[in-house]
């Protein structure tokens, strides 16, 4: 019996172990890295060196690149990222400033929106900082709620698609618009376990159907458009492998029936077999019958 619970805590041990806005007018989205920029501060894979102006010409980047922009202060400046059900998402920004003297602070802020366009909450982060006058850059940062399978229709949760980033400066005086500014994005992924599954999955993940990179300046769709309306491609315009919708993460799509929920099952089924065993082969006694005093 001993060495039956203790295999059973073994076990045990092992499966805990294993366990719609409107953009600016046009963006610069100029190819290159800023010299200024620190090469060292985020490491991982390079992605792209542009940023869209709008929610259809988000420039797509998977989890774990670093998505970098020059652009002027003042731009929109949209990347958009595959975030699958499980997953808590922690994006970052940093925003080296000009080195130009500048009239005042800066305002700057990071939003992400879901396939939806739906404004997601940060957990924790500094979503907006204000940078000084003589400041040389600028750090945000968002960590999402836990992307879930499955929502009831009026619930704002985040679902499995693709996740819309935004950055841009909302605050800064009137003289300073238009100044070289250079972005970083990043966005990191953890597993948060079967502890956040829940039981059910969409039909299909939220992924708007834009794929067409539109002229610069174009503007986001009117209102009382659809989520799933897609660019027109214009007379010349072609399709850019970039500036996509997020594609599928690494490994597809999650089917929604797999967690670990499904190893915790298990193991807390096998101990409690253990213990029901343990406690009749306490409780069952010898087998034989008690002794009866005879008479004299």
């Amino acid at each position: 019996m001993t060495s039956c619970l203790v295999a059973g805590t073994a076990l045990f041990g092992a499966a805990g172990v294993s366990a719609a806005d409107s953009p600016s007018p046009s963006a610069s989205t100029d190819s290159g890295t800023d010299p200024n920029a620190d090469s060292s501060a985020s490491p991982g894979t390079d992605g792209p060196t542009e940023a869209g102006t709008s929610f259809r010409t988000a420039t797509a980047v998977k989890p774990g690149q670093r998505a970098t922009a020059s652009a002027s202060t003042g731009d929109y400046l949209y990347w958009v990222v595959p975030l699958d059900q499980g997953q808590r998402a922690t994006v970052k920004a940093k925003v080296s400033l000009p080195k130009a003297a500048r009239h005042g602070a800066a305002t700057w802020q990071l939003d992400v929106y879901d396939g939806l366009r739906r404004r997601q909450a940060c957990q924790y982060g500094a979503q907006t900082r204000t940078a000084a006058r003589d400041a040389d850059s600028v750090e945000l940062s968002c960590t999402l709620r836990t992307v879930r399978g499955w929502a009831e229709p009026w619930a704002n949760d985040p679902l499995p698609g693709s996740y819309y980033v935004r950055l841009t400066v909302v605050d800064l005086p009137q003289e300073d618009l238009g100044l070289p500014v250079h972005a970083e994005v990043r966005t990191d992924t953890a597993d948060a376990g079967g502890a956040q599954a829940v039981d059910g999955s969409l039909a299909a993940p939220l992924v708007p159907g834009a794929g067409v990179t539109t002229p610069q300046g174009d503007a986001t769709p009117t209102e009382g458009a659809t989520p799933t309306d897609g660019a027109t491609p214009q007379d010349g315009a072609s399709a850019s492998p970039d500036r996509v919708t997020a594609a599928a993460p690494d490994g597809g799509w999650s089917s929604g029936w797999w967690s670990d929920r499904w190893i915790w099952t298990a193991v807390g089924g096998l101990l409690a077999a253990l213990a029901g065993i343990g406690g009749y082969s306490l409780t069952r006694g010898s087998g034989r019958p008690a002794r009866v005093p005879q008479r004299d």
